[in-house]
């Protein structure tokens, strides 16, 4: 009995200990607990949807208030200024469901967003001033489109990609874009089609995504490419027009983070055919002779495989690339479609405009020392002992794809030419 009793008591011992150990490290977590220290109410918050970039002459120092830096004192930058425009959500307005969508209905007239823009030095010091004038702090977890007018992105944007990378608040899957003439005019655009202009900005981007107008860049993409020691960013390139809506221009290319060229709204179609990217969302006019015998295909889907290669102490690249077509429209009634004949000859037409293009835009991007198909990182993947010896850097890269050679290789099917009730 003695034994029984003394092993009973050390179980209740160990039970006993366990459990006051167990309370003490629960106390001890509870000062570690944060909780919602750091917590920012919605209401105390300046939601911003869009930011505009403009280059502005030094002459509007005179404008910028004394917030970060004295006037005329030794502490006062030098050097070119921009002018930063946000629109920034109204609480209330924005529409959130099917109800409250559209441009009409109640309410329809009152302002979504507010537009302000301020002067600065640098992207933070006109954050700090437009702060200043702000009862809310700046949040910029729903911003959706950064807009740079043409000017500042040909002297470059390297610093407003560094403080913008550096946010942790900003969404990756945002767009960037250039603007011919002044990005403060897209943040104080109207348009017809959506009440916040921003979100106007971004669905058209989105909309040219799925419909193979544009290949898919976010601004996070466009970081990763011009990254890369093989490869150049580019952004979209869009102008507003005269009804308050943005026309989508081109691409614009860099070198580095300055802003070397533009294509033109058909050679991204070009772009999308070397790289194989779908959906196919470009037509173009074949022409078979003389010019009555023009008909209209449809690219329906695109492949594409690169090669590379070393040649004559170079890289050698071979483009094979496959397109599959509609016969869509023809330009005179007196051309006859039914023979399988005339339907290889617009296959091989296509072919022959299709090389004349791709070659085009290669020379264009080579001119700019603008790789802005990757060629350089094919040459780092599959033929790393040539890079490490040869290029080394993003620098030689640039310098050395100029004088790169590369063969294309097209082949063009009509895949179908539309169905006739009879």
């Amino acid at each position: 009995m003695g034994a029984r009793e003394a092993g009973g008591s050390d179980l209740n011992a160990r039970a006993w200990c366990k459990s006051a150990l167990a309370l003490i490290a629960l106390l001890s977590s509870v000062p570690l607990l944060t909780g919602c220290w750091d917590r920012l109410e919605i209401e105390d918050r300046a939601v911003v949807l869009g930011i505009s970039v403009d280059a502005i002459d030094p002459s509007e120092a005179e404008k910028e208030d004394e917030i970060t830096h004295l006037r005329g004192s030794y502490l006062e930058p030098g050097g070119s200024m921009i002018r930063l425009g946000v629109q920034i959500a109204v609480p209330g307005r924005i529409p959130l469901g099917p109800g409250e969508g559209g441009g009409s209905g109640q309410g329809s007239s009152k302002r979504t967003v507010w537009v302000m823009d301020v002067p600065g030095y640098t992207i933070d010091d006109a954050l700090m001033n437009l702060q200043q004038q702000l009862s809310g702090q700046l949040f910029f977890g729903h911003l959706r489109v950064i807009v740079v007018s043409e000017s500042l992105a040909r002297k470059g944007i390297q610093n407003l990609n560094d403080y913008l990378r550096r946010n942790s608040q900003l969404r990756r899957m945002a767009w960037m874009m250039v603007t011919k003439g002044k990005a403060l005019d897209l943040m104080k655009s109207a348009p017809e089609l959506e009440r916040v202009p921003t979100l106007y900005l971004m669905s058209t981007m989105d909309s040219a995504v799925r419909m193979g107008k544009f290949p898919t860049n976010y601004v996070g993409m466009y970081w990763s490419r011009a990254s890369k020691k093989g490869q150049e960013g580019f952004l979209p390139y869009v102008e507003m027009k005269k009804e308050q809506n943005i026309e989508l221009k081109g691409m614009a290319y860099f070198k580095k983070d300055r802003m070397v060229g533009v294509t033109k709204p058909f050679e991204i179609a070009t772009y999308m055919v070397i790289k194989g990217l779908n959906p196919a969302g470009y037509r173009a006019f074949v022409r078979l002779g003389n010019p009555e015998r023009t008909v209209m295909v449809y690219a329906t889907s695109r492949k594409s495989k690169i090669n590379v290669d070393i040649r004559n102490g170079l890289p050698h690249f071979d483009v094979n690339i496959f397109t599959e077509l509609n016969l869509e429209e023809k330009v005179s009634n007196e051309l006859t479609v039914n023979r399988s004949s005339l339907l290889r000859e617009v296959g091989k037409q296509n072919e022959k405009a299709l090389l004349s293009s791709v070659e085009s835009l290669i020379e264009q991007t080579k001119q700019a020392h603008s790789d802005i198909f990757g060629f350089g990182e094919y040459v780092r993947a599959m033929k790393p002992g040539y890079w490490r010896t040869h290029v080394k850097s993003k620098e030689a890269w640039q310098e050395m794809y100029p004088r790169i050679t590369v063969d294309f290789h097209i082949h063009s099917r009509i895949r179908r030419i539309g169905m006739k009730a009879r």
